[in-house]
């Protein structure tokens, strides 16, 4: 009953964000953002210089400059924007719901939150298609929001363990954005259907994970073992 209620949920949650319109820019850096945003809808990101974006944005070369290194500095500053908004909301009602059930709650909300930016996400994704480094450098960026995702739904984000499964999450999660920049359904089954999917496939990985980091244990526990047979000999050699 639970995961049909969520399902639900999620696809008028869905439906609201699809009418929904961006925010409109206060501060200096968000209207750089914006400006990044607007331009990325319209042309590749190789394209786009940083003299294209103050322009669109109505600042100088030395006000963007004041405020981002580069164009990936601002994407990055989007991506933290959204990291933001969806940790802001109130998740205390999935509590009660398996990691995979609240995992997709968290991440159908960050695709609400995406929805005004559809096109320039669309355009991003082929673009890193083209250009192995931008892809690597989205990643990184990918890789951190994903670990706050998972921390937003209960699941551990730290040490090895939480990096390798923010990797894979990040991975998964690019795979439906392909699908979501393509879904015209106002309820987005399509994007649902393949959210539940790709958490399926990482829900086998990171339980394929869990069993591998039992081993280091089940070694540790052998050693004390050796040491105490080599302590024996050492004292039936001292005794001789």
């Amino acid at each position: 009953m639970a995961r049909k209620s969520t399902r639900k949920t999620a696809r008028k949650s869905a439906r609201a964000a699809s009418s929904r319109k961006p925010a409109q820019p206060t501060t200096e850096r968000e209207k750089i953002v914006a400006a990044l945003l607007e331009l990325l809808s319209e042309e590749s990101f190789e394209a786009i210089g940083v003299a294209d974006v103050a322009a669109r944005a109505g600042i100088s070369l030395a006000q963007l400059r004041g405020e981002f290194a580069s164009t990936i500095a601002i994407l990055a500053a989007h991506m933290k924007a959204t990291d933001r908004a969806v940790l802001a909301e109130d998740f205390s009602d999935m509590e009660e719901e398996p990691p995979r059930e609240r995992l997709f709650d968290v991440l159908m909300r960050r695709l609400e939150i995406l929805a005004p930016h559809r096109a320039a996400v669309r355009s991003l994704l082929r673009s890193a298609r083209r250009s192995p480094p931008l892809a690597l450098a989205l990643n990184g960026l990918a890789v951190r929001s994903q670990q706050w995702m998972m921390s937003a739904a209960g699941i551990s984000a730290s040490g090895p363990r939480g990096m390798i499964r923010a990797q894979g999450l990040a991975m998964l999660f690019a795979s439906v954005l392909r699908t979501w920049v393509r879904d015209d359904d106002p309820g987005h089954a399509r994007t649902m259907a393949a959210l539940d999917r790709a958490l399926a496939r990482g829900q086998r990985f990171a339980g394929f994970l869990d069993d591998l980091c039992t081993i280091p244990s089940r070694l540790c526990r052998l050693r004390p073992r050796r040491r105490r047979r080599d302590d024996d000999d050492f004292e039936e050699t001292a005794a001789a």
